[in-house]
């Protein structure tokens, strides 16, 4: 796979981090520059500036003249960051209530109506994409770039888990209708019930998850 000169960087970092949070890579498999490079189809120099901002994050150990080692996100750091959400979630969704834009409600409302279309389908791929986006609109809509920042980058700390909360039809079809419920609270512009919502929503994920 090629890749544009231009942001470079980011595009390798971001793609490997992504496997990493995807499962990609195991907890303690090694990621070697000139492995990677070839499988991107880039120098090696790009692979290692975004190995060295992996390790930054906690994703990677770099150890001198041993490469980089794979550390993932354990049980303990999923469990820290829906706990966070948990507290941070109706904030977002509060704010969204009273700044969310006419073309952003359109955007909840497109992603709900798609949502409903899939979560009649087995094994529908379609439902974490669409439930990660939900709630990166609603981000966005809170008008908060320091939360729109935070909270995305926990949706994409978690994915695996994400995935599995979506995973059983129920649970698929539950979290479609209190995303519907959150969405209707934002719709009056009632920031009190938007929050009280999205704050029941990260707890029933929690929940769902036996992360307690």
């Amino acid at each position: 796979m090629e890749y544009q000169e231009q942001s470079l960087g980011g595009q390798i970092f971001n793609r490997i981090r992504n496997d990493i949070l995807s499962g990609n890579y195991a907890p303690g498999e090694e990621l070697k520059e000139a492995t990677l490079g070839k499988q991107l189809g880039v120098s090696r120099t790009p692979v290692r500036e975004a190995l060295r901002q992996l390790d930054l994050e906690g994703l990677v150990e770099i150890a001198p003249n041993r490469g980089a080692k794979v550390i993932g996100i354990s049980r303990k750091d999923v469990e820290d960051i829906y706990h966070m959400r948990a507290r941070l979630e109706g904030l977002a969704a509060r704010k969204a209530a009273e700044n969310i834009k006419e073309e952003e409600l359109a955007e909840l409302e497109e992603v709900i109506l798609l949502s409903e279309f899939h979560v009649k389908k087995p094994e529908s791929k379609q439902m974490v994409r669409l439930d990660g986006r939900f709630h990166e609109i609603m981000y966005r809509a809170s008008g908060s770039r320091m939360l729109e920042h935070v909270l995305t980058d926990f949706l994409h700390y978690v994915k695996m888990a994400r995935s599995h909360s979506v995973k059983t039809e129920h649970r698929a079809q539950e979290s479609v209708k209190e995303h519907k419920r959150i969405l209707e609270a934002i719709r009056q512009r009632d920031g009190d019930l938007a929050e009280q919502l999205a704050n029941e929503h990260i707890q029933h994920v929690i929940e769902n998850l036996d992360l307690h």
